[in-house]
């Protein structure tokens, strides 16, 4: 498909927009802002309970809310933009992550922060597909790679710095504000966006994009609650039989609504969920290990910032401290592994998700081995380092490495299918090992970690196992 600008003059590979620079400055403070706010809450979640008297539930779901929100409304999100218009989308989804996330800072009850945090995820996702669309048709040739790898850049800052940053912004408790200053800064940041996006972002769209499936995603949606909503609410309400059903009719709406696209014959609506993607067995075990990557690094994060905090006595920003030796060791391993995996293919995703496994066992055996005392952060350091480093190996060429079985034609559904199992694995993570977790917990913060952390490392050891049944080699010039 060829994109064009719907209102400024066309972009052709003689004649770029003039001010797309400028737009992709502007639209990555907005990617950061968004890419911020999926771990930024996660040290501060123990503040937060503290002060609204939230359930372990309702913590629990002030992580999965977000994640199930961008989840549930990012693939039709993309489709929207492409049809109607991407600047129009994004200043929408820029204007109401500020408004949602002004919500969730004056917040006084659980319930109204979780609703906040779901409308906060809705907006990154109307938000997020069209800076990646815009770059797509503003850039060519070396400037894309260029713009791309600058979206690359500023989405593992987002990783390295949201937990420390989180944990800042509690423990400075600017005019009194605590944890709420996490989601108030966000104010600013929106605002000055929105006005320079007035101003800089071009309009763009593609002419031949087909009509979305509102319906689809609305199914979609539903979905992806109901499977995750009894998982949070069934250890407080004693695993009762209405949740189990709740999560089979979820797992058979998301099969039906697949079956249900592949037998379409209309042209002119795009399918949410491409069968031709799924009849690949490389490209659905890739959305496997995503997702299982995803549920690890989300529900470890979660309860190690409670642990921390809980149990060793560190500030939020002592325990966001901690979290540094993390992205340590993703940033010694990233710039490298689009390269190797050209080289060595799905070795390299399997050494990433065997290192992860490794050093998240590592953090659970010095946690083990202090039940009686304080851990201390030195000897959870080694492990940190080592699970950081596999993080780079295996996540940041598994798009390449899979995609390189899809056809170009489908690709970019694939890759919209392959950040909904991102952020769907999150929150499965947030539900599931944090129920490990809490159920636990009164036995002690420790006891809770040490039940929670066998979870964490086998679903990376199972992330390794599957890494066989990918693609040999990677593409070799990835977009």
């Amino acid at each position: 498909m060829t994109a064009t600008l719907a209102t400024d003059p066309p972009t052709t590979g003689t004649t770029p927009h003039p001010r797309r620079w400028a737009a992709a400055a502007v639209m990555m403070v907005a990617a950061l802002m968004d890419l911020l706010d999926v771990t930024i809450v996660n040290v501060a979640i123990p503040s937060i309970g503290r002060d609204l008297g939230a359930s372990e539930s309702a913590l629990q779901w002030i992580v999965s809310a977000y994640l199930l929100g961008f989840a549930a409304t990012l693939i039709v999100a993309g489709h929207l933009g492409d049809r109607y218009g991407r600047k129009v989308l994004f200043l929408t989804g820029t204007a109401g992550f500020g408004l949602a996330s002004l919500g969730c800072g004056i917040a006084q009850s659980p319930g109204r922060l979780v609703a906040a945090r779901a409308v906060q995820g809705v907006m990154a996702a109307l938000l997020m597909p069209q800076v990646l669309g815009s770059l797509r048709t503003l850039f060519q040739g070396k400037e894309r790679g260029a713009a791309f790898g600058m979206y690359g850049a500023v989405a593992g800052f987002a990783s390295a710095i949201g937990l420390l940053l989180g944990g800042v912004l509690t423990d400075a408790d600017l005019f009194g504000l605590g944890w709420r200053s996490v989601f108030l800064v966000n104010l600013p940041v929106a605002a000055a966006t929105f006005v320079a996006g007035l101003f800089l972002v071009p309009a763009t769209r593609e002419r031949s994009a087909g009509r979305p499936d509102v319906l689809g995603s609305l199914v979609l949606a539903a979905s992806l609650v109901a499977v995750v909503l009894p998982l949070v609410q069934g250890r407080a309400n004693g695993w009762p039989l209405w949740g189990w059903i709740c999560v089979a009719a979820g797992v058979s709406a998301l099969v039906g609504l697949a079956v249900v696209e592949g037998r379409r014959r209309s042209h002119t609506t795009v399918p949410l969920l491409p069968s031709r993607a799924f009849r690949l067995p490389a490209f659905s075990v890739g959305v496997v290990v995503q997702l299982l990557f995803a549920l690890g690094m989300q529900g470890f994060f979660l309860v190690f910032a409670i642990w921390l905090q809980g149990s060793e006595g560190y500030t939020p920003m002592q325990a966001g401290v901690v979290t540094v030796a993390f992205s340590v060791g993703g940033f010694l391993t990233a710039p490298v592994a689009d390269r190797l995996a050209v080289r060595f293919g799905r070795l390299v995703l399997v050494a990433g998700s065997l290192m992860m496994a490794g050093g998240f066992a590592w953090v659970w055996s010095a946690v083990a081995a202090s039940s009686e005392r304080h851990t201390g952060a030195w000897p959870l350091v080694p492990g940190l380092v080592v699970a950081g480093a596999g993080l780079g190996f295996l996540v940041v060429p598994l798009v390449n490495v899979v995609l390189s079985a899809v056809p170009a034609d489908i690709a970019g559904g694939a890759s919209g299918i392959f950040s909904t199992a991102q952020q769907f694995g999150g929150a499965l993570g947030a539900a599931l090992i944090g129920t490990v977790f809490f159920d636990h917990a009164s036995s002690g913060p420790t006891e809770a970690l040490s039940a929670a952390m066998p979870w964490v490392a086998a679903g990376f050891a199972l992330c390794a196992v599957l890494c066989l049944a990918l693609p040999r080699r990677a593409a070799l010039q990835p977009e």
